[in-house]
Order: C-alpha cells, then structure tokens, then sequence
C-alpha cells in the first residue's frame, strides 16, 4: 500500500537538479560542494520515501512494531545538510546554518515524522510475534519467487492470475501478523504449501515457456485456484475463531452480570452460533492437481 505523500520525495529531487546542472561551470570546489548537496538531497528523498513505505504499512496493521530505523527523520536531516551545504558561501556559513535548518522544519512538515511507539502489542507474546515475522517474511520470499518464475513467460493474464493468489495469501499473512498466536495453525500453510507452490511454478514456467502446451497451462490454473480456495479456508477459518473467542468472552461477562444481579436488556443467548467454514485439509484438496502435473510431459 502507498503512502498518501510518496510521489513527493520525487518532485523535491527535481527541485535540487539546479544543484547538479551548475555544478559544471563553477571551480573545482564549487563543483564538488553542488554535487555533494544534490547527492545529499536525493539521498534524503530516498530515505523519506522509504520511511513512507514503512509508515503505511504501520497504518495498515492493528499489530505492528515501530520501524527499527527513523528513515523520515535521517532523511530530514540529510535534506537540511544538503541545502546547507548547497546554500554554503565563504564569510555566510551562519545563514547556510539557518538555511539547513529551515530545510529540515519544512522536510518535518511536509512528511512528518516516524511512529515512534509499537502498536496493539501490550498483550501480545514479543516471542511468537517474531516467529510469526520470520515465517511471514519466509512466505514473501516463496510469493516472490513465484512471481518472478511466472514473470518470466511474459503471459499478462498469468502473471494477473498468480497477483491475485498472492492478495490471497497476504489476507493470511496479515491474519497471523495480528494474531500471533494463530501462527501453529497456518505453519503448514506459510511453509510447505507456499514452498510446494512456488516450485510448481517454476517447474510450470520452464515447462510452459518451451512448449505453450494448453493443457499444462490448465492444470497450473486449476492447481491455483484449488490452492488460493485453501488458503482463503483457513484465513476463513482463524477469523471464525478469533469470533468464538469473542462470543466466550461475552458469555463469560453475562454470566458475571447475572450472578451480581444485573441483567442485560436483551438476552443475545438465543442467539444461533456462528457458524464454522468448512475448511477441508490442503492435502487432499490439491493432491489430483498434483497427480496431474506430474503427468504432464
């Protein structure tokens, strides 16, 4: 997901190309001194775009840790060094000073700054939140991999197929990044379905891109789709818990009301269950679209 201000980071590295363009009719130290600043400055806005990049997918989460490096503020500050430096006069350092400093207030403004605190992660095990952050970056990799094998038979509709495979398993990722403790759960998913599917997609896009056979183009599909109804079971299937959990701890506060005497307007006690997804086993569910590509010539 983009952040809302990540297209400026660009528009202030085309405000500095004077800084580069005049570099080459000055002196030696003035050419120098002009580079440097135009390179502190992209550099900066390498950084805050970054910093962006990491602040909306903080926003995204309910869980989430703050970023591990300020790359806003860095950024901030490298953008006033740059115009400092770029401002830099013999006898006028001091306005060069307020030069930069002015440069980093308005880079504060204009992006603001990094979060600074972790989010919604007070009753959260610190332990299984990094092993599901291992196993989550683990299954990016896999998802990568996959896309790149995909990618390179240059089919658009396939490549849109395996993007929307991809949305599929990060639902599930972003389920286990805000519940932890779901992680046993969705092991077999994060590691040997993604590993399982990223290998037939290599073996498929060597396959395919020799032979343009329609039927292994088929079989990959239905193997996709099969595999993508899978992952949206369970995703399904941790979401429908996390609801259980809920509805036993309203049970668990009514019956407390009761025993002080307290009784509730309306008693939601009647109210039917929810009901659980049919998530059928992985196993079973893919083991004809593996049969059938290992059929294929």
């Amino acid at each position: 997901m983009l952040h809302h201000l990540a297209s400026r980071p660009k528009w202030v590295t085309v405000a500095a190309t004077p800084f580069l363009l005049g570099a080459f009719f000055q002196s030696p130290l003035g050419m120098a001194t002009d580079l440097a600043a135009f390179g502190l400055i992209a550099l900066a806005m390498w950084l805050t775009r970054e910093g962006l990049a990491a602040e909306a997918a903080y926003d995204t989460r309910r869980v989430a840790r703050r970023p591990a490096f300020p790359r806003k503020l860095f950024g901030g500050l490298l953008a006033g060094l740059g115009l400092g430096l770029g401002a830099a006069e013999p006898g006028a350092l001091a306005g060069a000073g307020v030069i930069g400093l002015a440069g980093f207030a308005l880079h504060l403004l204009a992006f603001g700054a990094d979060p600074m605190r972790d989010k919604g992660m007070d009753d959260v095990d610190s332990f299984q939140q990094n092993r599901a952050a291992r196993m989550i970056e683990e299954g990016e990799t896999h998802l990568s991999q996959m896309q790149e094998a995909i990618q390179k038979i240059g089919d658009r509709r396939l490549e849109a197929r395996v993007a929307g495979f991809a949305a599929t398993v990060r639902d599930l990722f972003e389920q286990v990044r805000d519940n932890p403790g779901d992680l046993s759960a969705a092991r077999r998913y994060l590691g040997i379905y993604l590993i399982g599917a990223r290998d037939a997609a290599v073996k498929f896009a060597d396959l395919y891109g020799r032979t343009e056979d329609p039927q292994t183009r088929a079989a990959f599909e239905t193997f996709l789709d099969d595999l993508e109804k899978g992952f949206g079971a369970q995703t399904d299937k941790l979401l429908e818990g996390d609801r259980s959990d809920l509805e036993i701890e309203i049970s668990v506060l009514r019956d407390r009301l009761v025993r002080e005497g307290v009784r509730p307007a309306a008693d939601p006690a009647s109210r039917p269950p929810l009901a659980s997804p049919d998530a059928r086993d992985l196993d079973g569910l893919l083991s004809p679209e593996r049969d059938s590509l290992r059929k294929l010539p």
